[in-house]
């Protein structure tokens, strides 16, 4: 009469297995499914992008279809213009969230896909080009692709599902609030729906279909910084009856670029600082009163960023200084360190790996950023990326980056995005086990997985 007691966890342990492969064909199934609505949802998004705060269109888009689906509740206009969507599963368990942004950039596209972006919006003062050049067509996409595979196994669900399509990833226009912050701010994944782990993924230059991940810190802590430079005006064949900005911002710049390369300690973190826009001046015959630079500036350590923002700050001021004039420096914060945690990238490795087919890559560190990071202060997360290379461009070695006109993706790569994020949400539920809650690090570990 022992035997079958001694025979069970053996069962068991042949059973298991089995299940979960057979959870893993159902996702797959599914999603081969859904990747022609994924690729339209996606064509369709692209052909109409919009700018953060104003995805007026994208969020009807995802509300109409979460309701279609008859989630248990659809929330509009969250942080603006974001959805948040509730799907409650058929068994008891603890709340995730996945998330996916919307938002698109001011970039004129230049691809030639007969779905390219010709759409133009006023960005401060100057019309512009709008153009999905970060693959946030992709991510809305493959949500609500997510989305409705989990919807169709809505009984297999151990616990509740957010689906957080989020607006303004890149920023908000001057003078408004927005993005992660502005979900966290006005409580929307609090109370009952305080999720337990959230999970996102990016598009990425990389061989399609792989999914590539890093253990703690993976992608930058990113800050703006403004330095306007006051001189004094002049006509401009006489620049010594006044004091000439443009020269003293020129060499403010140059040496911004000896803070990283010279001043802080390279085998400790990566860091750099980069002025991407000046302005100044109304004529070629006028040394202008002043003039403004932004950029950004990026690191992975807490202590040498607070560092480099004072060496900033130095280093600006003091060339100012010298020439007679003045240097106002103002650092604005826009995103943390994306920290995976490491007890949840333990758990969700072998789902990786096995979502992935066994694609699955070691991401080295990324200088960009993601306000993904925001939500990771308090909840445990993990941020993965989905290689999207198209082959042609491989052999080439054209592939194009993000942020630039020419970004192209493999749409042959967006169902296995959607197998990715559907088999996380159902894996973690499937073995919840409640993890340390999260918190804000205060020195990120690059070095060590």
């Amino acid at each position: 009469m022992r035997r079958p007691f001694f025979m069970l966890p053996c069962l068991l342990s042949i059973a298991a297995p089995v299940a979960a492969e057979d959870m893993t064909a159902q996702v797959r199934s599914r999603a081969d499914q859904v990747e022609a609505k994924v690729i339209a949802w996606r064509r369709d998004i692209h052909e109409h992008p919009e700018l953060a705060n104003r995805e007026f269109r994208t969020s009807s888009l995802v509300a109409r279809h979460l309701q279609a689906l008859k989630f248990d509740e659809v929330r509009t206009q969250v942080a603006h213009t974001g959805v948040i969507g509730v799907l409650k599963g058929g068994k008891p368990g603890p709340v995730i969230a996945l998330r996916a942004d919307m938002d698109a950039l001011p970039v004129t596209e230049r691809t030639g896909l007969p779905f390219a972006s010709t759409v133009k919006a006023i960005r401060g003062d100057r019309e512009v080009g709008v153009m999905h050049a970060c693959g946030h067509d992709a991510h809305t996409a493959i949500l609500m692709g997510a989305a409705e595979v989990l919807a169709s196994m809505r009984s297999e669900i151990a616990g509740t599902i957010l689906f957080l399509f989020q607006p303004a990833e890149e920023g908000a226009p001057d003078g408004e609030e927005g993005g992660a912050r502005l979900v966290l701010k006005e409580g929307a994944l609090s109370g009952a729906y305080r999720p337990e782990a959230i999970f996102g993924q990016h598009v990425w230059p990389g061989e399609a279909g792989t999914v590539s991940y890093r253990a703690r810190g993976q992608m930058a802590a990113a800050d703006r910084l403004s330095i306007t430079v006051t001189g004094a005006q002049s006509h401009g064949s006489q620049p010594w009856h006044g004091v000439d900005p443009v020269v003293t911002s020129a060499q403010i710049m140059l040496a911004l670029q000896l803070i990283p390369s010279r001043q802080l300690d390279a085998s400790k973190a990566p860091s750099v600082i980069t002025i991407g826009q000046i302005e100044g001046g109304t004529a070629s015959n006028i040394m202008p009163e002043s003039v403004e630079m932004v950029g950004t500036i990026r690191t992975f350590d807490s202590e040498m960023r607070e560092d480099l923002i004072a060496r900033v700050r130095r280093t600006a001021e003091s060339i100012a200084a010298s020439a007679g004039a003045k240097a106002e420096v103002t650092v604005d914060p826009y995103a943390p360190v994306v920290y995976n945690d490491p007890d949840l990238v333990k758990r969700m490795e072998p789902t990786l790996r096995k979502a992935s087919g066994g694609h699955l890559r070691e991401m080295a560190l990324v200088m960009g950023s993601e306000d993904f990071s925001h939500y990771m202060k308090d909840i445990p997360g993990l941020f993965v990326f989905l290689g999207v290379n198209m082959p042609e461009a491989e052999r080439k070695g054209t592939v194009p980056d993000v942020h630039t006109p020419t970004f192209m993706l493999n749409e042959a790569a967006l169902k296995q995005g959607v197998v990715t994020m559907s088999m996380l949400a159902l894996d973690y539920l499937q073995t919840a086990q409640p993890l340390p809650p999260g918190g804000e690090r205060s020195q990120v570990e690059t070095s060590q997985r």
